[in-house]
């Protein structure tokens, strides 16, 4: 009987494991696209403004949100890496 509720665990993480790169995608893709949006209002904004310094200002912040939105969509890629081992280690343990 244990012999059989091991064989079942593991292929519960072999099943996990298998499509563990298919969800974080898109969530990494929602949180990017979510930065863009912002950072596009905020061009938007400076598109609008007459004052060169505050146009600037809000250009350089624009960027840094895609940045900062890039570098959490590669995060949350990164963890689906991360996943795996863990996944892996604990079939392993078994």
């Amino acid at each position: 009987m244990n012999r059989m509720v091991k064989i079942a665990v593991v292929s519960a993480f072999i099943g996990l494991a298998a499509c563990g790169g298919k969800g974080d995608d898109s969530l990494g893709d929602n949180v990017s696209q979510a930065y863009d949006n912002k950072a596009d209002a905020l061009d938007a904004m400076a598109d609008n403004t007459s004052n060169e310094a505050a146009s600037d200002a809000l250009e350089n912040k624009a960027d840094a949100l895609r940045a900062e939105g890039d570098r959490k969509e590669d995060a949350i890629d990164a963890a689906d890496v991360n996943a795996a081992a863990v996944n892996s280690a604990t079939v392993n343990a078994m």
